[in-house]
């Protein structure tokens, strides 16, 4: 039977003028299904296999190709949309036809250019569509160790909870609130720490990295801003969590860490108006 969505093998049955049709092992000559002239070996002949791809072409015919599409049914994949209509997006796979992306699968808006995690099934009709509602397809069994840099796509931002992460487009990760403080937004590939792994496998992330490493880079952050403030900034470690966060988005905790290693190094002031290079 033929696997639509797939990549597999198939068995040539017979070459026409405008292609060769793959046995479907229907016993049913008309369930063959064609692989265009383009598409056909040049040595090709009757009863050689050849490994393809099928789906259903803009006329909603299954046909078959050799080139190797960026997804396939049941699979996840990060991929660019080409274009949008009001029924919905389509995105490059990698083949003549793009994957459509219906409107009802479109959890958060799409753009044109921009890229996203989908995931893809067959529709009703056994047409390749896809998602963006990814996080039932993620698992919870990753690999990874406390404190391992990861790569992952967001795919879900919930402001009272945080970013939802796929790390590796594969597993479930957060990113809680209180641990990013730069601008994300859905469809971003970005690295994160692990902070912890729970019990249910479901991986803790940040943006930042550990305490001890994260002093440096914000102490040198804050010196960079006091240099284009004219060496003056009204902050201290009496601001609120707000003020510092509005103008460093970093943690007042992390703010505390930071000037205090400043001090240390003798390379700024604090006064009750603020901080002060010397």
């Amino acid at each position: 039977m033929i696997e639509m969505g797939r990549v597999q093998k198939l068995k040539i049955s017979n070459i026409v003028d405008f292609g060769a049709y793959l046995d479907a092992n229907t016993d049913d000559s008309s369930d063959n299904i064609l692989l265009p002239n383009n598409q056909l070996p040049t040595d090709a002949q009757e009863g050689d296999e050849v490994e393809v791809f099928v789906y259903r072409d803009s006329k909603d015919r299954p046909i078959a190709s050799r080139k190797n599409p960026l997804i396939q049914v049941d699979e996840l994949a990060y991929l660019t949309v080409v274009q949008t209509t009001e029924i919905g997006a389509f995105l490059d796979m990698g083949l003549e036809k793009d994957l459509f992306l219906p409107f009802a699968e479109q959890k958060y808006k799409v753009q044109v250019g921009g890229s996203y995690l989908v995931y893809a099934y067959l529709d009703k009709s056994e047409r390749l569509a896809a998602t963006t509602d990814v996080d039932k397809y993620l698992s919870n069994n990753s690999n990874h160790m406390s404190s391992d840099i990861v790569t992952g796509t967001i795919y879900k931002i919930v402001s009272e909870i945080g970013a939802f992460i796929a790390v590796d487009n594969k597993y479930r990760g957060l990113i809680q609130k209180n641990e990013y403080f730069n601008d994300l937004r859905t469809g971003d590939v970005i690295e994160a720490r692990i902070i912890t792994i729970r019990e249910d496998g479901k991986l803790d992330l940040s943006t930042r990295k550990m305490a001890f490493q994260q002093m440096n880079v914000d102490g040198d952050m804050i010196l960079e801003e006091m240099n284009k403030s004219d060496g003056f900034i009204p902050l201290n470690d009496k601001s609120s969590a707000g003020e510092i966060k509005n103008r460093f988005k970093i943690s007042k905790s992390a703010f505390k860490r930071a000037i205090g290693g400043l001090l240390k190094q003798d390379k700024i002031d604090q006064t009750e108006e603020g901080i002060k290079l010397k």
